[in-house]
């Protein structure tokens, strides 16, 4: 009991601390703000893919041409399709900006199936992409109905000529060329999946991101508490009083677990009310993350305690090693785009533990996905926390 008067003390001086309020709240929802925004455009959202208007020029009336219009831009739902009577006029829309994609079919296409031209603006090219591989997939397509069919006319040619029954050739020909046409005009779609059910926006993943890196912080003010207090001599007069050795450390646990679980939960309030981010269906999730993350900061803080003996060592930390820790761990950038030997070393920092937890619970992960993450940072809190009491009893308790 006496460890929470010691926890509440720890607490309350922090919170009336008004550069550490700002530091810790304010600071983490700023940066959320500006990098979920200048980052939208990159990282994308949970929207549909956007309605792409395509302008399309055919040079001369071509069989295929027709039919990759009608049978496949046409019923493809993003795509709106405009026919152009020109190559100039098709450049000319595209840059004014009336078309995003233009598309030049050269003459006799049906016969040579030769590439299609793509006009469009450097701001599009993510669209161009998109429109180019269905026309590849759609040429693809038509070349193996193509050769699958001379294939097996060739074949009945053969057969029939040694037949008697030869009356039935043109109509079995006719039949599987019926068939094998029919399958190239399924129209082609296009569909976007994620690792869980949604797909997470920028402003969910640097809120999740500086989440993880700004509770990372508790650690080296839990050290920092603990060493304070032994320079001032207030743990000296705490060990004169009947209050034992492990309630003095497990008060200090407790501070920086009361500090950081509070802080998790007002900025997981703050962002979901101001900033709209969608942090999941299931609150309790995030809740169980954020917990068990504050307990893996707060052992850890107690780890370093037991370790280092001057402030401006933890001062060091908090300025170069929490930013190390938050690079490896994917709060600057996403962990996806490092490769995949640094991804292995980035699953030996608890901030990366907690922040794939946090996207994956806003991607529609359940409970079964998170047992790991939250035995995991269970274990850091837990382990830490016992070699740090360990060491701080013989040290300055």
């Amino acid at each position: 009991m006496k460890s929470f008067f010691i926890a509440w003390k720890d607490f309350k001086v922090r919170a009336t601390d008004k550069r550490g309020f700002t530091m810790m709240l304010i600071m983490p929802i700023i940066l959320t703000m500006i990098l979920g925004a200048a980052l939208k455009d990159i990282m994308g959202g949970e929207e549909e893919f956007q309605q792409t208007s395509v302008g399309l020029y055919v040079a001369k009336k071509d069989q295929m041409a027709e039919l990759l219009r009608r049978d496949v831009l046409e019923k493809t739902q993003f795509i709106t399709v405009k026919l152009v009577d020109s190559e100039e006029k098709l450049k000319k829309m595209v840059k004014a900006g009336d078309l995003e994609v233009g598309i030049s079919i050269p003459a006799d296409w049906s016969a040579h199936l030769e590439e299609a031209v793509l006009f469009t603006d450097k701001d599009k090219q993510l669209k161009a992409a998109v429109i180019e591989s269905i026309i590849t997939a759609f040429t693809d397509r038509v070349q193996s109905i193509s050769t699958a069919s001379q294939a097996v006319m060739a074949d009945l040619a053969t057969a029939h000529s040694s037949s008697a029954n030869r009356g039935n050739s043109g109509q079995t020909t006719e039949n599987i060329m019926k068939a094998l046409a029919g399958s190239g005009e399924e129209p082609i779609e296009i569909t976007k999946q994620s690792i869980g059910v949604k797909q997470v926006s920028s402003m969910q993943y640097y809120a999740a991101a500086m989440l993880a890196m700004f509770l990372l912080y508790n650690v080296t003010l839990g050290a920092k508490s603990v060493i304070q207090e032994h320079h001032t001599e207030t743990l000296a007069r705490l060990n004169s009083t009947p209050i034992s050795k492990w309630d003095i450390v497990l008060g200090k646990f407790l501070g920086t677990l009361y500090f950081a679980f509070i802080q998790f939960l007002l900025f997981y309030i703050v962002t979901a009310m101001l900033l709209k981010v969608n942090w999941g269906e299931n609150h309790w999730e995030v809740v169980a993350i954020g917990f068990t993350y504050s307990v893996a900061v707060a052992g850890l803080s107690m780890l370093l305690a037991a370790y280092i003996t001057q402030e401006k060592t933890a001062d060091l930390i908090s300025g170069i090693g929490i930013q190390v820790f938050a690079i490896i761990g994917g709060s600057m950038l996403p962990i996806h785009s490092f490769p995949d030997w640094f991804k292995g070393i980035a699953a030996f920092v608890p901030n990366n533990w907690a922040l794939t937890s946090f996207l994956d619970i806003m991607s529609g992960v359940g409970w079964g996905g998170l047992l790991l993450p939250l035995f995991v940072l269970g274990a850091i809190g837990g382990l830490s926390l016992l070699i740090g009491a360990w060491r701080l009893r013989g040290r300055y308790v």
